[in-house]
């Protein structure tokens, strides 16, 4: 009986779909198990043989967790909201609803043709209005909510409002950068602008000024994962910081939290450093000093306050909101040329280069808190706004960077500890005696800083202190396609949510998705939606793509529910998910968030689990294998000869003495000819009316002409001295004009990686190839000539009389090429054995490369189990 996986796979498909094998209930005489894959956003390439990998896996782990009599559940939906659809909408005018639509339902397609055991009632999508429903119903209840510091949990913020009431802000015990005190009889007096604006400083869901990573081209926000290098991800443009109006999420309040809790899950330990190192925890001291002649005070935060004898001047990051007042007349063009510079520089390369860097002085000096002695202060890109305090006090003496920086500036270095029992050490070590520090002279580094932490505190200069890294999370977006706020303003400014009975507030039906004026989202251009009759006004910003993916999970538990985001029973039944197979990708985006969400609604009694995801594993990357074809340079011709086939011309001697001493580059203007009386000129036949006018132009010098075609050079690749010879005959000829007329045009010549000459980089540039047109790294000449890439082209062929590529090992990508589509292996071996090949390629958390060569291997071995089983 013959394999026919075709015939096979679909009579199976088709007995599990009638029967609904993987449609799963809460079975309370079963165990649970949740396995779940981070859900993918369909873009409009559909899926590639990198996407299923995880999928792969966690569908035989499903399977295997059924048969050990697990009530399994593994669900799938979308991640539909987000930028590319309305960037495609704006391109093409194909409103994102639509073309969301369609590419889920080509993904659907695809997964189903892989014979994955989804549960596909569970399915969900962000866009869907009954799904965003909730996740406006969670981010009203981020709204109502403080951190409490004292029980370490989110409280309402009903209970902070009561506590103004009666005893004003001293006695609250509420995460917040609100350094402002009030007594009840303020609060009560304060109007209810003011008071809005207050309570905006401790909400978990809040609005606040701050410099943000603005893509005019997109005309939107991004968060800071979504920028690589100063551009956008998404396209590649331009990205600078700004200030505006955003809406944030105060994660920051659960940083320890975080942090703490995730050493019980079973994740790996890259994945954790990852997380930790965002969260960035550092111990030290917050201290400030006074600005002369000024009532300003400049706040930092230091891990080494024992350093501190050895800070000789203070450094502003540019975007500080001290950098305006404390600038003075004098230096106001130095300051602001810089502060522009910055604005172009992107936050990795800021803090990337570690010997060279840049400033500005401001003209004002500060006050060092223990020597009174003035100190200069400037302004430099290494220090970031949204680092610490925005300010550092800097020690050239214990700091490479300070050190770089004051040495590039003229100003003093003073040592303050003595490192001569450890002649290994680094600058930043913290190792040795402390001199010229004081009263910490003589003491140990390490007990040097406890002293000088509570001197600190002693003195009422500065207080003992915990910082974080970690940023509080940009929520807002500049964009019609993702979830809209339920906020709504009065004439005031005043914020308030909506009411439970008006979720969810669904996006207004548009037809131009372009950016609105000033950084406005297209929505505001809907002015019937924007303001009700009331006099109330909508907020027109709307939600980023992590918002719908950061509880996601649970609502596959009771996706039909429209009375919350999932029952009681649902939730605890299911709990939390066991196993969680995703990319490293979102370890510090989508992971943070979720487990931020996650923990806000387990303090508010939604869900019993402090943590969403038990164990987490990263699949590797399937890589893409790249080809190549090499493509002549515009300039290709004349480069040839100047470096190829005058290569091998002035090798001989005898040319040499001919024309006279050393025959460098610049000897050979116009290709090496300046004492002789020989041009050289390279022509397309499609321009052979011109040679007419280079003739006289040539002969108007006195000189002779050799015409040479392209295609003429093009045959002679790897043969300069072909060339070299016509070259020397023109040369020995008496006649003015020598050219071959019946040659055909070349426009584009391409060449195989053997046949590039050693000059390839001036010559050639590489072209990615359709790899689904390549065999064996061999060129599909036949089908490469129906293509568009190659109109007019000429193939130069090898030995072999074939085009060979050469390869590459990259991402996978539809801009490379390199793109396989799972639905042709499919198609060609079926989905058992796509399946198999992809778990064949190595561990499941490695990265490995295709090739569609190795899947012959696992379709003969089925072939083989079949035919034996048979």
């Amino acid at each position: 009986m013959e394999y026919t996986p075709g015939t096979i796979e679909l009579k199976w498909k088709k007995k599990w779909q009638d029967a609904d094998i993987y449609h799963v209930e809460i079975d309370k005489n079963k165990p649970k198990y949740y396995i779940l894959d981070m859900f993918p956003y369909p873009s409009g390439a559909g899926l590639h043989v990198g996407h299923p990998l995880g999928y792969i896996a966690t569908d035989i782990f499903s399977r295997f967790k059924r048969h050990q009599g697990y009530n399994v559940l593994h669900p799938m939906g979308f991640d539909a909201f987000g930028l590319p659809a309305e960037q495609y909408a704006i391109q093409t005018g194909v409103k994102p609803q639509d073309s969301t639509r369609q590419n889920i339902k080509r993904y659907r397609e695809q997964l189903d043709n892989l014979s994955f055991s989804y549960d596909w009632s569970r399915e969900v999508m962000t866009s869907d209005p009954n799904y965003y429903k909730w996740t406006q119903w969670i981010f009203i209840r981020l709204f109502d909510h403080y951190f409490d510091t004292a029980e370490n949990k989110a409280k309402p913020i009903s209970h902070l409002i009561t506590n103004f009431v009666t005893d004003g802000s001293l006695s609250a015990t509420a995460f917040t950068d609100y350094n402002k005190n009030f007594s009840a009889e303020q609060w009560k007096s304060f109007s209810a602008k003011e008071q809005n604006d207050i309570l905006m400083n401790y909400r978990l869901a809040y609005k606040g000024q701050a410099f943000v990573n603005w893509c005019e081209e997109l005309g939107t926000v991004l968060a800071n994962d979504e920028v690589k290098d100063g551009l956008s991800e998404r396209g590649g443009y331009p990205v600078v910081k700004k200030p505006m109006e955003q809406w944030f999420l105060r994660i920051t309040a659960f940083a320890e939290r975080l942090l703490s809790d995730m050493q019980n899950l079973e994740w790996s330990d890259a994945l954790k450093t990852m997380q930790e190192n965002w969260i960035g925890k550092s111990e030290g001291a917050q201290v400030f000093f006074n600005v002369l002649n000024t009532d300003e005070v400049i706040e930092i935060f230091t891990t080494r306050p024992d350093t501190i004898f050895g800070a000789t001047f203070m450094v502003l990051a540019p975007e500080h909101e001290l950098v305006s007042k404390l600038t003075t007349d004098d230096q106001v063009l130095a300051v602001q040329n810089y502060v522009n510079y910055v604005k172009t520089r992107s936050e990795r390369e800021r803090i990337s280069e570690t010997k060279q860097v840049t400033g500005a002085f401001t003209g004002s000096y500060a006050k060092h808190p223990f020597t009174n002695e003035p100190i200069e202060i400037w302004i430099s890109e290494y220090v970031l706004k949204d680092y610490g305090s925005g300010a550092i006090m800097a020690v050239p003496a214990g700091d490479l960077r300070d050190k770089v920086f004051a040495e590039k500036f003229s100003l003093p270095i003073v040592e303050i500890i003595d490192r001569k029992d450890f002649p290994k050490a680094e600058i930043e070590d913290k190792v040795g005696l402390m001199v010229n520090s004081d009263f910490l002279n003589g003491l140990e580094v390490k007990e040097a800083i406890k002293v000088a932490i509570n001197k600190i505190v002693e003195r009422g200069i500065g207080k003992a202190r915990i910082n974080y890294r970690l940023r509080d999370a940009n929520f807002s977006r500049q964009r019609y396609w993702g979830e809209p706020f339920p906020i709504k303003y009065d004439k005031d400014g005043v914020c308030y949510t909506l009411s439970d009975d008006e979720l969810p507030l669904v996006l207004p039906e548009l037809d131009d998705f372009k950016p609105g004026e000033k950084g406005q989202s297209p929505l505001a251009r809907v002015t019937d939606w924007v303001n009700l009759p009331d006099g109330f006004r909508r907020e027109t910003d709307t939600m980023p793509g992590f918002a719908g993916s950061s509880w996601y999970f649970l609502r596959y538990m009771d996706n039909q529910n429209d009375q919350h985001f999932a029952s009681k029973e649902a939730i605890d039944y299911w709990q939390n998910v066991d196993l969680y197979v995703g990319g490293t990708e979102h370890a510090v985006g989508h992971l943070m968030y979720s487990r931020f969400w996650h923990k806000f609604l387990f303090d508010i009694g939604k869900v019993p689990t402090n943590e969403p995801f038990k164990k987490l594993i990263n699949q590797g990357m399937i890589q893409g294998r790249s080809n190549f074809v090499f493509r002549a340079k515009e300039n290709f011709f004349e480069e040839y000869i100047k470096l190829k086939v005058l290569d091998v011309y002035f090798q001989d001697q005898g040319i040499k003495q001919l024309y006279e001493g050393d025959f460098e580059e610049d000897h050979y203007a116009d290709w090496g000819f300046e004492k002789s009386d020989l041009e050289i000129e390279v022509v397309s036949w499609k321009l052979k009316e011109k040679i007419d006018r280079i003739k006289e132009a040539v002969w108007a010098k006195g000189k002779r002409l050799l015409v040479l075609s392209n295609e003429e050079i093009a045959n002679c690749i790897n043969q300069p001295e072909i060339i070299a010879q016509k070259i020397q005959s023109a040369l020995d000829s008496k006649d003015k004009f020598i050219f071959n007329p019946d040659q055909p045009d070349v426009n584009q010549l391409f060449v195989s990686y053997n046949l590039t000459p050693k000059y390839s980089a001036d010559c050639f540039n590489p072209i990615h190839v359709d790899v689904n047109m390549v065999t064996n790294d061999y060129l599909n000449l036949e089908v490469a000539k129906t293509k568009k890439q190659f109109e007019n082209a000429c193939f130069k062929l090898d030995e072999n009389k074939q085009f060979s590529c050469s390869w590459e090992v990259e991402k996978m990508s539809k801009s490379k090429y390199n793109v396989v589509n799972p639905d042709d292996m499919v198609a060609a071996y079926g989905a058992d054995c796509f399946r198999m090949y992809e778990m064949f390629l190595g561990p499941i958390d490695q990265a490995k490369p295709w090739d569609t060569k190795g899947i012959d291997g696992v379709a003969k071995f089925l072939r083989r189990l079949w035919s034996l089983f048979f």
